[in-house]
């Protein structure tokens, strides 16, 4: 940084130190006569010389503050104030009798401070080896460099963006693929949105007689609430925790699905007061809110809960069988159907189609959990998606034309073959899909 240059001190008087003016011929304060007093050599200016001294300086220097310490700094000395001394450690000429602050004697001339006897040093100092302790604490763990998405080139810095062509790289939540047992599912940002707003769970255990179950729960958080992606998460995670500890403790599998709705309700519910600082700054806004779909298979048992427009599928391994949708959308076109005031054509060609009227969260209607179950009579594999992907296949039989035919051998693949037919078709919304194979293998079968 630059500084502004300073002006030079004023003289001093040689005997008592006080300031002078130029042109004085006499100290204004002990009458010294200046004349006498040399001209000092022009343009050789004093250096105060702050590092710490070593030993063979033969000086006792005080030992330095601690840093931070608050200490007010000692006054500051010139060199010539300090008294030396030779290597047998007598004063040096001229200071025997010499107190470091006693003026001195006008004809005296001020001691240099300067030593010429200190030995000879050497070129090079032995340095000491590093601690290996320390240096095994510091050393920083150095992993593979993450190549940017776009370019295939540059590295992804701390903060997501590529150092190359500055392309930001997709979130974890962008697209995650889970398999666990014989259930996969799949979820995608897809297209259009800037985040990922689903959310979904799934696993699988045993009853307490051993019969397999899968579980999978699929959620998609309402876009005109507030942190959607957070009710989603929430009402995912809870419901699929309470479906696999509820399972194995013998709970009926279509009572366990609604209490795992109505505790994922409350779970959406409890975000609608996290931060207070949120709700101030945004009162006008809706509670987080998302929707539920969610299916169990066990012991020979279908049993599938919803709660908004979030769909399950049947799809039998025998394609010349029907297939079958298994739940109703919490919808403005579901309900113009139902009241027989437009057909099923008319009702979703509507714009007010895909208006929800049933959600999990703080401002929704009074919670109505639907559950249903069923027995098939066949093998096949059941499709849980949000709208993301039904809008592509909205039908029965439209669905059972993308389902790969191993899905239920392979339902992490059948899963992405689901996410790109819905990208292939515009990926308009966020994307998500669980396939369960029916009936639920035993433990431990997954995709090929």
């Amino acid at each position: 940084m630059s500084q502004m240059p300073q002006q030079a001190a004023l003289a001093k008087c040689p005997s008592c130190a006080e300031p002078l003016e130029s042109g004085d011929l006499f100290c204004g304060a002990c009458g010294y006569d200046l004349s006498v007093v040399p001209v000092p050599p022009q343009d050789h200016p004093t250096l105060t010389m702050t590092g710490p001294a070593t030993p063979a300086d033969g000086v006792d220097w005080p030992a330095p503050d601690p840093a931070g310490s608050g200490a007010t700094p000692a006054t500051a000395h010139r060199a010539a104030d300090v008294p030396g001394t030779d290597s047998g450690g007598n004063p040096l000429h001229g200071q025997e009798q010499q107190h470091p602050h006693e003026p001195r004697e006008p004809h005296e001339p001020p001691a240099s401070g300067v030593r010429f006897d200190r030995p000879a040093e050497p070129e090079e100092y032995p340095l000491q080896a590093p601690d290996p302790r320390v240096a095994a604490d510091t050393a920083v763990p150095e992993g593979p460099a993450k190549v940017c998405v776009a370019c295939r080139a540059g590295q992804v810095d701390d903060d997501g963006y590529c150092e190359n062509c500055g392309h930001a790289q997709p979130r974890e939540r962008d697209h995650m693929e889970r398999e666990s047992g014989p259930v996969a599912a799949v979820s995608d940002r897809g297209l259009r949105h800037h985040r990922n707003e689903d959310s979904f769970t799934v696993g699988h255990t045993a009853l307490p007689d051993g019969t397999p179950a899968a579980v999978a729960v699929v959620c998609d958080g309402v876009s005109s609430a507030t942190r959607p992606d957070e009710a989603s998460a929430a009402a995912a995670r809870t419901a699929g925790d309470l479906l696999l500890a509820a399972l194995p403790r013998g709970t009926h599998p279509q009572q366990a699905m609604h209490e795992a709705i109505v505790a994922a309700a409350q779970a959406v519910d409890a975000l609608a007061g996290e931060p207070a600082s949120a709700r101030e700054h945004t009162p006008h806004q809706n509670a987080p809110a998302c929707t539920f779909v969610g299916a169990v298979i066990a012991s020979g048992l279908l049993v599938v809960g919803w709660v908004g427009d979030s769909r399950a599928y049947w799809v039998p391994a025998d394609r010349s069988a029907p297939a079958a949708r298994l739940t109703e959308d919490d919808s403005w076109a579901a309900q113009m159907v139902a009241a027989g005031l437009m057909n099923e054509a008319e009702a979703y060609a509507d714009e007010r189609a895909h208006a929800i009227t049933g959600w999990l969260g703080a401002d929704a209607y009074e919670l109505e959990p639907h559950t249903a179950s069923f027995k098939p009579d066949r093998p096949g594999v059941v499709v849980v998606c949000t709208d993301g992907l039904w809008n592509y296949a909205e039908t029965a039989e439209e669905m059972a034309e993308i389902v790969p035919l191993d899905a239920a051998t392979r339902p992490l693949h059948g899963a992405r073959v689901l996410l790109g037919h819905a990208l292939d078709g515009g990926g308009h919304d966020n994307v998500t899909v669980a396939l369960l194979p029916f009936p639920a293998p035993p433990q431990g079968a997954g995709s090929a």
